[in-house]
C-alpha cells in the first residue's frame, strides 16, 4: 500500500537574511514531510532556523528559495490575499508570549478573533465556551489574564488558536514562559488535540524533556536537519 500524501511537504527550503555586508542562511536547503495528525517537534540551538521554519509554514514569511505544499497546494505560489485566507482557514498560532488582551476575560479573548471573521455573537460565545472547556478552563472563563496562572493563560491562547478549527497548530516555544510542570500540562493539552482530534501540531522547543510528547522530532543546526527520530 502506498504512503498517504503528506499534509505538509517542504522541498529544498532556503531563507536568507542580509546582515550588513553578509548574508545569514537561516534555512539552508531543508526538506521535510509531515503527515496529517502528526506531532512534530523542532529542536536546535538559537539561530538554527526553528522559528523561521514555523513562520514560513504559517505563511507569515516567504522563502528565498524552495517550495512548501500544504494539502498538495503550493503555499509558496500564493499571493498575499490567498496567504491571509490560508492562515485564517488552516493554521492556529500559539506563541511563547501569550498575547492575551489584559482588559478582556478568558472568554472574551477567545471570542475576539471571531469578531473579525464576522461570526454572530451568540455563536462566538458558544464556541469560545466549548473551546475553553476543551482545554480545562470551564471554571476560569470570567477571569482576566492577571487572574490566571501562566499555564492557564497559555491554555487560553491555545483555545483562541482553535477558533477557526485549523488543521495545523504551529507553536513557538509555548512552554517558554512557564515552569516545567506547567509546561508538561500545556504539552498534554496539545497532545490531546493531536491524538483525539487529529490536528497536526508543529512545535518549536528547547526543552528536551518534552520530546516524548511528539511523534517525530527533528534537530536543526545551521538551517539543516542534523538528525531526526
Amino acid at each position: 500500500m502506498s504512503e498517504p500524501e503528506p499534509l505538509i511537504r517542504i522541498q529544498d527550503l532556503h531563507r536568507d537574511f542580509p546582515m550588513g555586508h553578509e548574508v545569514v542562511h537561516a534555512l539552508d536547503g531543508l526538506s521535510l514531510t509531515v503527515q496529517a495528525g502528526e506531532f512534530l517537534g523542532v529542536m536546535g540551538p538559537s539561530g538554527s532556523g526553528k522559528s523561521t521554519l514555523l513562520y514560513l509554514l504559517g505563511g507569515l514569511d516567504r522563502p528565498t528559495a524552495g517550495r512548501i505544499w500544504v494539502r498538495a497546494r503550493e503555499l509558496t505560489a500564493l499571493d498575499e490575499n490567498e496567504l491571509a485566507a490560508y492562515r485564517r482557514q488552516e493554521v492556529g498560532f500559539v506563541f511563547q508570549s501569550f498575547h492575551l488582551i489584559p482588559t478582556m476575560t478568558a472568554l472574551e479573548n477567545v471570542e475576539f478573533p471571531m469578531v473579525f471573521a464576522r461570526v454572530p455573537p451568540a455563536q462566538r460565545r458558544e464556541r469560545a465556551r466549548y473551546l475553553l472547556d476543551q482545554v480545562g478552563l470551564a471554571d476560569r472563563m470570567a477571569h482576566r489574564p492577571t487572574e490566571l496562572s501562566g499555564g492557564q493563560q497559555q491554555r487560553v491562547a491555545i483555545a483562541r488558536a482553535l477558533v477557526n478549527d485549523p488543521a495545523i497548530i504551529l507553536a513557538d516555544e509555548p512552554t517558554g514562559n512557564v515552569d516545567r510542570r506547567t509546561g508538561a500540562e500545556v504539552m498534554q493539552v496539545l497532545a490531546r488535540l493531536c491524538q483525539e482530534q487529529g490536528r497536526t501540531i508543529v512545535i518549536v522547543t528547547h526543552d528536551t524533556s518534552l520530546t516524548h510528547f511528539t511523534s517525530q522530532c527533528i534537530h536543526l543546526l545551521d538551517g539543516r536537519i542534523a538528525n531526526g527520530e
